[in-house]
């Protein structure tokens, strides 16, 4: 009888490329992992679930150039496993469907290793899909064959039954079959296939890369060579592919296709890298910005003990809210020793931020930037004109911001205590691969950027300095330039940029809608 180890290796479909697509129990078992060992085709995004001392091995395997031959991770599996760690084994798609996981949970058992099969959604199923072609259709088929497109045409006898194939009336599913196309497309002829069968190749399934080349058997081969597709791609026979010229969903969307670079501070960035990714993009996340306390906090804990003084509190970010409302926690208060204030904010996520922490604004302007809350002092609150003659305004905010609102608020008759609640500070980490990806761009090649987005000033100006002056022209050439407003887009010509969206409505969905109607 064979004793298992305490170790144990879970073998994980990482699904087609989407890392949506990654199942609940997949995810979990990344994050309990001692080491992660994943492929070429498993979306390195998913990394993210991973301990932070969790060890990352790629064994990836493309194009006949091996990282790590297949014996060579059975015997990393069976010995991270014998080591009693946790291994979770990220497989591209499904790892029982032409994976090879079959093989790594031989190796296992023979070994005495424990493991687990985590199924994962194939690329069968799902790079189809996002190209619009439903597998079986009723009116169709009601079947569905999945075949290597990798065998050797130089075999004296094939494996595969290509006359029970050809007449069957399946969809046909060829995996890694792009250099075998001609091949797999003349067996099938020979064997019967009408030469008008619908066939479509799907080239990187479910991600923002996806190409959808479609045609018959008679022409597919011209067209996957004029399209120059190549590996990782799927080959999808019979009639359902016909139903992708009403069904395409995928790349129709506004982005598609196309890398945004996201320069805003990595820990407010999920919110425009979620919608970008939703509407098609490939966001690349370039944080040129990071935001942090100061480094003497005694100014804005000193208002804070003397907050009765105060009448009004001000906040133009959702920063400033933030950082406010953790000192004042630190301090041990609560929203009780604000009860007498009244607060004003700048736009409807400051004012969320705000409500969050228990208080509702009395004023959001109908602009959302500073000069708007001078214009909103004009206006009533309850019917009662505002009157901040005489009155004390605390003004918690960027050490950085800009001058004008104080200055505004002075001349109204108010006094005002500027505090700074946080510090922008640049962020350098990823200053080579900005390089790297902005030479492609101007090398015109697929691995560079499209467009670049800034959410203020200080992302302008930080992305600038990360980058060659003597050449900050030429590498920008090209692409498109996106502000989240007039300011920040004054910023950008300022530092040489010309800025080609300017949003509206200084927010990012504001920012979003801009760069959707830009597309369109």
């Amino acid at each position: 009888m064979i004793k298992f180890k305490k170790g144990k290796i879970y073998l994980i479909g990482a699904g087609p490329g989407d890392p949506g697509l990654i199942t609940i129990k997949g995810a979990e078992c990344i994050k309990r992992a001692d080491v992660v060992v994943y492929d070429y085709l498993a979306a390195p995004a998913l990394l993210k679930y991973a301990k932070k001392d969790a060890k990352i091995i790629y064994v990836g395997k493309k194009g006949g150039d091996h990282t790590m031959s297949q014996e060579k991770i059975n015997e990393l599996l069976v010995s991270k496993g014998k080591d009693g760690l946790v291994v979770a084994r990220l497989k591209g798609g499904d790892p029982f469907i032409f994976g090879r996981g079959g093989e790594e949970a031989e190796a296992l058992i023979e070994a005495g290793v424990a493991f687990e099969v985590v199924p994962g959604v194939t690329s069968a199923v799902a790079a189809p899909a996002y190209a619009g072609i439903p597998l079986t259709h009723r009116d169709y088929t009601s079947s569905v064959s999945l075949i290597t497109g990798h065998e050797d045409p130089l075999k004296d006898e094939s494996s595969i039954r290509w006359d029970t194939l050809a007449q069957s009336g399946s969809t046909l599913v060829f995996f890694m079959g792009v250099k075998n196309l001609p091949n797999i497309c003349q067996r099938l002829l020979e064997n019967g296939k009408s030469s008008d069968t619908p066939v479509a190749l799907v080239r990187w399934g479910t991600t923002p890369k996806q190409q959808t080349v479609s045609g018959t058997l008679k022409n597919i081969v011209q067209k996957v060579a004029e399209a120059k597709l190549k590996p990782p791609s799927l080959i999808v026979v019979g009639d359902v592919v016909s139903l992708r010229e009403k069904m395409q969903w995928f790349e129709k969307r506004p982005f598609h296709g196309k890398r945004i670079v996201v320069t805003r501070a990595r820990e407010q960035a999920s919110d425009l890298v979620a919608t970008l990714t939703e509407l098609g993009a490939e966001c690349i996340e370039i944080p040129t910005i990071k935001v942090v306390p100061p480094s003497d906090n005694s100014p804005l804990e000193n208002a804070i003990l003397n907050i009765k003084t105060y009448d009004w509190l001000i906040f133009t970010s959702v920063n400033g809210v933030k950082f406010f409302f953790d000192t004042l926690l630190k301090m041990g208060k609560d929203v009780r020793v604000l009860g007498h204030l009244k607060c004003a904010c700048i736009g409807p996520v400051t004012k969320e931020e705000l409500k969050n922490n228990g208080i509702v604004s009395d004023i959001l302007p109908e602009s959302y930037r500073a000069e708007s809350i001078v214009d909103a002092f004009q206006q009533n609150i309850d019917g009662e004109k505002i009157d901040i003659q005489g009155k004390n305004i605390l003004l918690p905010r960027a050490k950085e911001a800009r001058s004008v609102l104080p200055e505004e608020l002075k001349k109204m008759g108010a006094t005002v205590d500027e505090v700074t609640a946080y510090v922008t500070e640049q962020v350098t980490e990823e200053k080579e691969r900005l390089l790297k990806l902005l030479e492609n761009s101007s090398d015109d090649e697929s691995s560079g950027i499209d467009m670049v987005t800034f959410t203020s000033s200080s992302t302008v100006k930080n992305f600038k300095s990360l980058l060659p002056q003597d050449r900050f022209t030429q590498l920008m050439k090209g692409i498109t330039v996106a502000c989240i407003g007039p300011i920040t887009a004054d910023t950008a010509v300022a530092e040489g940029l010309k800025p080609d969206i300017i949003a509206t409505e200084y927010t990012i969905p504001g920012l979003v809608d801009a760069m959707v109607n830009h597309t369109y």
